[in-house]
């Protein structure tokens, strides 16, 4: 966020605690990052609920967590909007 010119402390975490509230949240596994309210890789298809979320890394490979590039570039492309 910093190297985005963005202030870090201005992120939120939210909890999900139900499988209604992960309904309601559309919400995909952990960990979902979402950008003013937009997921930074398209979940498609993905059921909804309390799970572990898998992202595909740009090389290929999946991973727990998303690609670092996927990350800069949805914040960048969030910037640009503003």
């Amino acid at each position: 966020m910093e190297a985005a010119g963005l202030d870090p402390d201005s992120l939120s975490v939210r909890e999900v605690p139900t499988e209604e509230a992960a309904k309601r949240d559309r919400f995909v596994g952990s960990p979902t990052i979402r950008i003013d309210g937009v997921d930074i890789q398209d979940p498609g298809d993905e059921p909804l609920g309390l799970t572990c979320r898998v992202y595909r890394l740009r090389d290929g490979r999946y991973s727990p967590l998303p690609d670092t590039a996927d990350i800069r570039d949805a914040l960048t492309l969030a910037i640009s909007k503003r």
